[in-house]
């Protein structure tokens, strides 16, 4: 074999082996990247899981793997159940996120041994045998709360202007304009069911107070986050601070990821 040949075959050995090497080096990088923790996000009502579009990358930039849960919000059961198919389907450990509605919905689905930690987000946190609804007792009702509307079949929703004045009145117009307009109606029994186990009883749990909240009385969420005894972290805005201050969310999730 002369030198041309010999220096050809070495080159193409070289390559079939270096590509041979790459799936293994590409596992290994995954493998360093928390690739065991799935972050699952939980919306509220009159929301949908693009709700979480401004955490989900950051999630996804520390190499965190996420699945933003879309909720039927026809019952408390159903809701459930679409939150705990989603966590039965991962590998590895689970990181649970529940948003106002949503926190009822995680408070009952976390109990799966996936769950290693609770993110409450301006959020319902019941205790066993209470529903949402009756959470708010003794505290003012909040201006978005007052506005709710219900349509023939028992299904409730915000108005436009509500939407930007209460839900989210820290957004620019368009975008509160796209939120009223992709809103998800909540059945309005959904806060009457009552959960029957409280996963935040058994797991570390984490609260985003939102200060500004005009769903959920700031007060109300102090006090679910202290019952809760969570890790507690107060944010200046409305009750989406997942939308207006995604990074200081993501921030909460990623330290709750790294238990």
């Amino acid at each position: 074999m002369n030198t041309t040949s010999l220096r050809a075959t070495l080159i193409a050995s070289a390559l079939i082996a270096g590509a041979a090497a790459l799936p293994v080096q590409a596992a290994a990088q995954v493998q360093g990247k928390d690739s065991d923790t799935t972050v699952v996000l939980i919306h509220g009502a009159f929301a949908d899981g693009s709700a979480w579009n401004k955490v989900i990358p950051l999630l996804q930039a520390k190499g965190l793997k996420v699945v933003s849960v879309q909720n039927p919000l026809t019952s408390l059961g159903d809701d459930v159940g679409a939150a705990q198919r989603v966590i039965d389907a991962q590998s590895g450990n689970v990181v649970l996120v529940g948003h106002s509605w949503g926190g009822t919905v995680i408070t009952q689905a976390g109990v799966s041994d996936k769950v290693k930690a609770l993110v409450y987000v301006a959020a319902f946190a019941p205790s066993e045998g209470q529903n949402s609804g009756e959470l708010g007792k003794g505290y003012p009702v909040p201006a978005g709360i007052a506005s709710i509307q219900a349509d023939a079949s028992g299904y409730l929703y915000l108005p436009a202007a509500s939407v930007a004045a209460n839900f989210a009145q820290d957004l620019p117009a368009a975008d509160t304009k796209l939120m009223a307009a992709t809103q998800g109606p909540i059945f309005g029994k959904a806060f009457e069911e009552k959960v029957t186990m409280a996963a935040w009883k058994s797991k570390p749990s984490y609260y985003i107070v939102a200060a500004k909240d005009r769903m959920i009385d700031p007060g109300l969420q102090q006090a679910l986050a202290k019952k809760i005894n969570a890790v507690t972290t107060t944010v200046q805005a409305s009750h989406v601070p997942m939308l207006s201050q995604p990074k200081q969310v993501a921030d909460v999730i990623l330290a709750a990821a790294k238990r």
